[in-house]
C-alpha cells in the first residue's frame, strides 16, 4: 500500500523543511492555511451562470486546496474559513443576504459547508499518495470528494425535510441537494483535472 508521503504541490512551491524550526514550519502553515481561506472566500462570491443553477467555484476550490496542501493543512484551511463564518463574517455564498454566522450554517446548506472538509482532507490524502500528478487520478480523486460532499449535504437536507415526505414542488433529496449541481462539479472536475497535473509536474521539475 502507498504511504502518504508523496510531496504535494504546496511542498513543491514552499518546501516545508526548516531544519526543525518549529516557528518557520508554523508560520508557513498558518499563511496556506489563510491563503486558502481567503481563496474560498472569493470563490463563495463568483458565480458563473450555468445550467441548470447558477455554479460558483466553491467546491472545485476546495477540493483543489486538499490536492494541493495535502490532507491536514487543506483540512484546517477549509476549518478556518468556516470559523470566519461563524464568527459572523460574510464569507458564505448568499451572505449577508441569506444570513450569517452560526444561524447561516445551521440551515439547509450546512450539510455541504460540513463536507468541505472531509473532501478536503480526503483529497489531500489522495495527493498525498501520489494521485497529483495524472489526468485521471485528479479526476477521480475529485469525484470521490464531491461524493463526499453531496452525501453530507443531502443527509443534512433529510433532518429538515425528512427522507419519505415529498420536498418542494416533489422533488426527491437528490433531485434537490445533487441534480442542480451535477453538470457545473462534472466542468470544474474536468478543469481541475487538466489544470493540476502540468503544474505539479512542473514544479516538480523546478524543484529538481
Amino acid at each position: 500500500m502507498q504511504t502518504l508521503n508523496h510531496t504535494v504541490l504546496a511542498g513543491l512551491l514552499w518546501p516545508a523543511d526548516f531544519r526543525k524550526n518549529d516557528f518557520r514550519a508554523a508560520a508557513r502553515a498558518a499563511a496556506l492555511a489563510f491563503c486558502g481561506a481567503a481563496a474560498l472566500f472569493v470563490s463563495a462570491k463568483i458565480q458563473i451562470p450555468f445550467y441548470p443553477v447558477p455554479q460558483t467555484l466553491q467546491t472545485m476550490v476546495v477540493l483543489l486546496l486538499g490536492m494541493a496542501l495535502g490532507a491536514k493543512l487543506g483540512a484546517a484551511s477549509v476549518m478556518l474559513y468556516l470559523a470566519a463564518g461563524a464568527a459572523g463574517l460574510p464569507v458564505f455564498a448568499g451572505t449577508p443576504e441569506k444570513g450569517i454566522g452560526l444561524a447561516y450554517m445551521a440551515g439547509p446548506t450546512g450539510g455541504y459547508l460540513a463536507g468541505f472538509v472531509l473532501a478536503a482532507a480526503a483529497c489531500g490524502a489522495l495527493a498525498q499518495a501520489g494521485w497529483d500528478r495524472k489526468l485521471w487520478k485528479v479526476a477521480a480523486a475529485m469525484v470521490i470528494g464531491n461524493l463526499i460532499v453531496y452525501a453530507c449535504g443531502v443527509l443534512w437536507l433529510a433532518q429538515f425535510f425528512g427522507w419519505e415526505k415529498p420536498l418542494l414542488g416533489g422533488k426527491s433529496l437528490f433531485a434537490l441537494g445533487v441534480a442542480p449541481f451535477l453538470s457545473g462539479d462534472l466542468a470544474k472536475i474536468i478543469f481541475a483535472a487538466l489544470a493540476l497535473p502540468p503544474v505539479c509536474r512542473f514544479a516538480a521539475k523546478k524543484r529538481g
